[in-house]
């Protein structure tokens, strides 16, 4: 459980909780489902359509000031956009070993001595995707190139870079820009 979730829970103790009715699968494929959640707050209820895509792990890789980009091609802007490397949990894994296997499969990098970075969630309302970000300094090639149907580029940018990138939305998927703000701020505290 992401820690922010925790702090919601304690903080918010008092506050009386809806009703939340039984899930409902209404679409599934092989890489996430739709469920339909009814919920009664007393006076009124709604009714969410909640996408789980499950658990979403990525790798802040870091050489020197500066970090490893993936270029993808995503089709909500039809282009090709900067990201960290990352990618989804399969089952019985954790979240550090999915990490670890998601940067070497994008990038031929096999990271070693990794560190959590930051936890949370993509959505809160009708998007369920727990999101681990980690980091590392320390890697070596794995033997294998990234794999060239999902990764088009890799490159290393600066850190400084990075930030002129997230601000002229040039890094514009937001797992990318949080876990990039989150190492420039862990960066700062040190």
């Amino acid at each position: 459980m992401c820690r922010t979730k925790f702090l919601f829970q304690q903080v918010n103790s008092n506050v009386d909780k809806p009703k939340i009715g039984p899930r409902q699968l209404v679409y599934e494929n092989d890489f996430f489902q739709v469920v339909r959640v009814p919920v009664d707050f007393g006076e009124f209820s709604k009714e969410y359509f909640v996408r789980e895509d499950g658990t979403h792990v990525g790798m802040v890789v870091v050489r020197g000031e500066s970090v490893l980009l993936v270029r993808q091609y995503r089709l909500l802007i039809d282009d090709l956009s900067w990201e960290i490397p990352g990618g989804g949990v399969d089952e019985g894994e954790e979240v550090e070993q999915a990490a670890i296997r998601e940067c070497s499969e994008e990038t031929g990098l096999l990271c070693q001595d990794i560190k959590p970075l930051i936890c949370f969630e993509l959505g809160l309302d009708t998007v369920h995707n727990p999101s681990y970000i980690f980091h590392s300094d320390t890697f070596e090639e794995s033997g294998s190139p990234g794999d060239p149907k999902e990764v088009v580029q890799t490159h290393w940018v600066p850190l400084n870079d990075c930030m002129d990138m997230i601000f002229s939305q040039q890094i514009s998927g937001s797992f990318s820009i949080v876990a990039l703000l989150a190492y420039q701020a862990l960066k700062n505290k040190s």
